[in-house]
């Protein structure tokens, strides 16, 4: 019998590559925060898949962290 996939929370996958590129840009949640124009906290909060966020705060993200927003959504499913 196969084994189920188990999905994760689109939210959460989300913020799981925004902290991926983040620490390999080595850039801290604050710094990620000042060149988007967003605040820590809410970085903190994308990071731990709280927030079901904008499509502008996703190509904020996507540009402070120098990728394309379509690589922080692919594959993503709900």
């Amino acid at each position: 019998m196969p084994t189920a996939k188990k999905r994760v929370h689109p939210p959460q996958a989300l913020g799981d590559r925004v902290r991926a590129r983040r620490t390999e840009l080595g850039l801290s949640q604050e710094d990620l925060a000042a060149a988007t124009g967003l605040h820590r906290t809410y970085v903190g909060s994308v990071e731990r898949g709280e927030r079901n966020i904008s499509l502008l705060n996703i190509v904020r993200l996507a540009d402070s962290l120098g990728i394309d927003p379509a690589d922080l959504v692919r594959g993503l499913r709900s």
